[in-house]
């Protein structure tokens, strides 16, 4: 079969890079970009080019923002000369939903980003990772996977970044999308997309002008606030994982009420599956006393991706005025086909 289309494979590490370490008695990322290719005989015959570079080989837990912003170079870089058709990037399973989100607010191209790793390495019976890298590839070089911005495939399931979560600590299928159900799946050596990917709102745009630091508060029973009060004078955000739509108990309220007076404080809920709500509860702690104290709601967004877009509003510059806004696109978007 003759080449037909490219895609660039980046590698950050993980456990589908993992090898033994007769030091640790463990595994730990060991293999290259060009090594995990190897190990997928099966790349050969798709007609696909692989532009392969290692980028990080590290475990996904110690990924942090300065690992994404060069990675994000790199995708930039890769896309640069309009000849790549998608990209796949492979790391470790830990904050795949994390780092997807992030990738997905900065990613302004058509050409896909395909997010993979494993949870099975490679020391193990029945690894899957071979068989994600290869369902990655298929999907990041696929036309119909155009304009969908950033996705992640994980055992024969493609998943948009804004959805996705691991919901399992070793299952293979750990990863799924709850409120939604994947966007499709590979069959056959084919893509097979069978929903509609969320509508995209575009990039967030300007220069990353300060550093911030945003904590994320969850509430529990009982909580008396003192851990809360914790984090005055030392965040720039928060984000609050709340109870249900939107709840926290009364004695939290003065607290929260002072902090997003200095900071904006997003509501969110810890359920991390359906809206936060804004106009049903009226008690002291629901939603709507929350957001009449000042509180910005995170809509759609659960905990982790609402600290991931605080976070990168927050860098920008971003006032609180400006933060409210962007969270209220978030709550409005609508699922849209795409070409």
């Amino acid at each position: 079969m003759s080449t037909s289309r490219t895609v660039a494979v980046l590698s950050l590490g993980g456990t589908i890079a993992m090898t033994a370490d007769p030091v640790t008695g463990g595994v730990v990322p060991a293999l290259s970009a060009g090594e995990l290719l190897a190990s997928v005989p099966q790349l050969d015959g798709m007609g696909v080019e692989l532009r392969v570079r290692d980028v990080r080989r590290m475990p996904g837990a110690s990924l942090g923002f300065n690992d994404l912003v060069a990675l994000h170079a790199e995708i930039e870089s890769a896309l640069a000369g309009g000849d790549v058709d998608g990209v796949v990037i492979t790391q470790g399973t830990d904050s795949i939903e994390e780092t997807a989100f992030l990738l997905d607010l900065w990613h302004g191209h058509e050409q896909p980003v395909v997010v993979t790793g494993a949870m099975r390495n490679p020391t193990m019976a029945g690894p899957d990772g071979p068989a994600n890298l290869y369902a990655a590839v298929l999907a990041a070089s696929d036309p119909r996977s155009r304009s969908a911005g950033v996705l992640v495939v994980l055992n024969d399931e493609i998943h948009a970044a804004r959805h996705v979560r691991k919901s399992h600590t070793t299952s293979t299928a750990a990863f799924t999308s709850p409120g939604t159900g994947p966007l499709g799946g590979i069959t056959e050596g084919e893509v097979r997309l069978t929903a509609q990917p969320p509508r995209r709102s575009g990039p967030l745009t300007g220069p990353r002008v300060r550093d911030a630091r945003v904590g994320l508060y969850t509430v529990s029973l009982g909580d008396d606030g003192e851990l809360l009060s914790a984090w005055e004078g030392r965040c720039d955000g928060l984000v609050v994982a709340a109870f249900g739509v939107g709840h926290v108990p009364e004695r939290l309220v003065a607290h929260l009420e002072r902090f997003a007076a200095r900071v904006p404080v997003v509501l969110a809920s810890r359920i991390d599956n359906g809206p936060v709500l804004t106009r049903t509860y009226g008690y002291p702690g629901s939603e709507k006393d929350l957001i009449g104290r000042g509180l910005i709601p995170a809509g759609p967004l659960g905990p982790y991706r609402a600290r991931l877009l605080l976070h990168e509003l927050l860098v920008r510059g971003a006032e609180r005025e400006a933060v409210a806004e962007a969270f209220t696109a978030f709550a409005v978007q609508r699922s849209a086909l795409t070409s």
